[in-house]
């Protein structure tokens, strides 16, 4: 099951899991009110998984492709990584599926304080249009992922602030809703 915390304020390494003391841990129930979705789904079959096939036809979730972020792999590794992790958001639903390695998704809380995910092999999360978040390895430094859309794949990151496009509006709206 899925792992989620209050990060403490620290800037140090973003690879570390920074929890914050005491303890706050988040509940999937709370990121489903954030508008987070999240399965548990086996990675050693994603080619032909019909539980993943069943996602990704009810969501509409028709393109795909992988990525693997390692230094080895990625071109301008220290460049990219630094980018993944600016506070961002995208006018599309980001959806990740974790294949092999780990790392965390930082979300924002109705209140503003970051919100850490620790993603692993198996997990696959769908992070809303307009929430703002970011992207860091662990300390194992490798990831390898799945990155699903809805129609053709949209690239862009608007860094915060980008509070005056639509879809962070309707993600605000969204949480107004919830309790």
């Amino acid at each position: 099951m899925v792992q989620a915390w209050y990060m403490d304020e620290s800037a140090d390494d973003p690879r570390r899991p920074h929890r914050a003391e005491p303890s706050r841990p988040v509940g999937l129930e709370q990121l489903r009110r954030l508008g987070v979705l999240y399965w548990k789904l086996d990675a050693d079959k994603y080619e032909n998984d019909p539980e993943l096939e069943k996602i990704r036809k009810e969501r509409n979730y028709c393109w795909m492709d992988i990525i693997t972020i390692c230094k080895d792999k990625l071109p301008n590794y220290e460049d990219k990584l630094r980018v993944f992790y600016e506070e961002h958001l995208h006018l599309d639903d980001e959806i990740r599926y974790i294949l092999d390695g780990s790392g965390y998704f930082d979300v924002r809380d109705k209140e503003d304080r970051w919100i850490r995910i620790f993603m692993e092999k198996g997990d696959m999360i769908t992070l809303p249009a307009g929430i703002y978040h970011r992207f860091s390895l662990d300390e194992q430094n490798y990831v390898k992922a799945m990155r699903l859309f809805v129609g053709d794949p949209v690239w862009t990151a608007y860094n915060r602030p980008a509070d005056h496009f639509e879809a962070r509006g309707r993600y605000l709206e969204f949480l107004a809703q919830t309790v």
